[in-house]
């Protein structure tokens, strides 16, 4: 694999990595791969984040089972989910430039803004979460993922944990004869990089559309717009 220079970056997850190879797997972006494949670059961090997905899920429902001793599952698995959802995680992943230490195909890093995308520096702080992990153990990986956690729960507790297709959904469930239904228009873009565009009708009347880099992505922008359509949220993202 390419070496970079993490110094800066293990200083400031304060995580030496006895391992590097870990690190710059987790790192490193498919579109690297594709452009470097014939070198013998064959290794993406898209294994790490599908591990780092699961220890993070565990990390986070151990701590808020703990932390909250007399709250209900419901609770616990909204405050879980929005504690682990794309947003949340590229909010970490920002304050720690973890971006800037990517290793990004030429055509992904200058043209589309790979190191700034949300679901791209989400899946990398859920690889970096395994690398930690694979290198140091359950310990380790719960020393770097806890701070994020515990100064991040008060807040997602107090702006809410529905999402807007939640939200949505819970609104149109009052009139039971409503129906929503969200519908892909579109997509656009090579495989490494789609654009996917979805539409939200409240039974044929359209409400919102929205674009995304994921499925799940378009159909939260489009259930906003629906949102804002319907006077319950601000036009502007707070």
């Amino acid at each position: 694999m390419e070496e970079k220079d993490f110094f800066l970056l293990e200083k400031e997850i304060k995580y030496i990595f006895r391992d590097t190879k870990l690190l710059t797997v987790a790192l490193t972006h498919s579109s690297y791969c594709n452009e470097n494949r014939k070198k013998g670059f064959t290794v993406s961090n898209e294994r790490s984040e599908f591990l780092g997905d699961s220890i993070l899920s565990v990390i986070t429902a151990e701590f808020l089972y703990n932390r909250f001793p007399d709250a209900d599952e419901g609770f616990l698995t909204r405050t879980r989910a929005a504690l682990v959802c794309e947003d949340t995680l590229a909010q970490f992943a920002n304050s720690i430039s973890l971006g800037d230490y990517m290793l990004f195909g030429k055509g992904e890093s200058a043209s589309s803004g790979g190191r700034h995308r949300k679901s791209t520096i989400a899946d990398a702080f859920e690889a970096l979460i395994a690398a930690i992990y694979l290198d140091g153990g359950m310990e380790s990986a719960k020393n770097f993922v806890l701070p994020f956690i515990e100064s991040n729960v008060e807040k997602v507790i107090k702006i809410g944990t529905e999402d807007y297709k939640s939200r949505l959904q819970r609104i149109v469930q009052q009139t039971p004869e409503e129906e929503l239904t969200y519908v892909l228009v579109g997509e656009e873009g090579p495989p490494h990089d789609r654009i996917f565009s979805y539409e939200v009708y409240l039974n044929s009347n359209l409400l919102g559309k929205g674009k995304g880099r994921s499925k799940r992505e378009a159909e939260q922008v489009a259930a906003r717009e629906a949102l804002v359509l319907l006077g319950e949220l601000d036009e502007e993202p707070s």
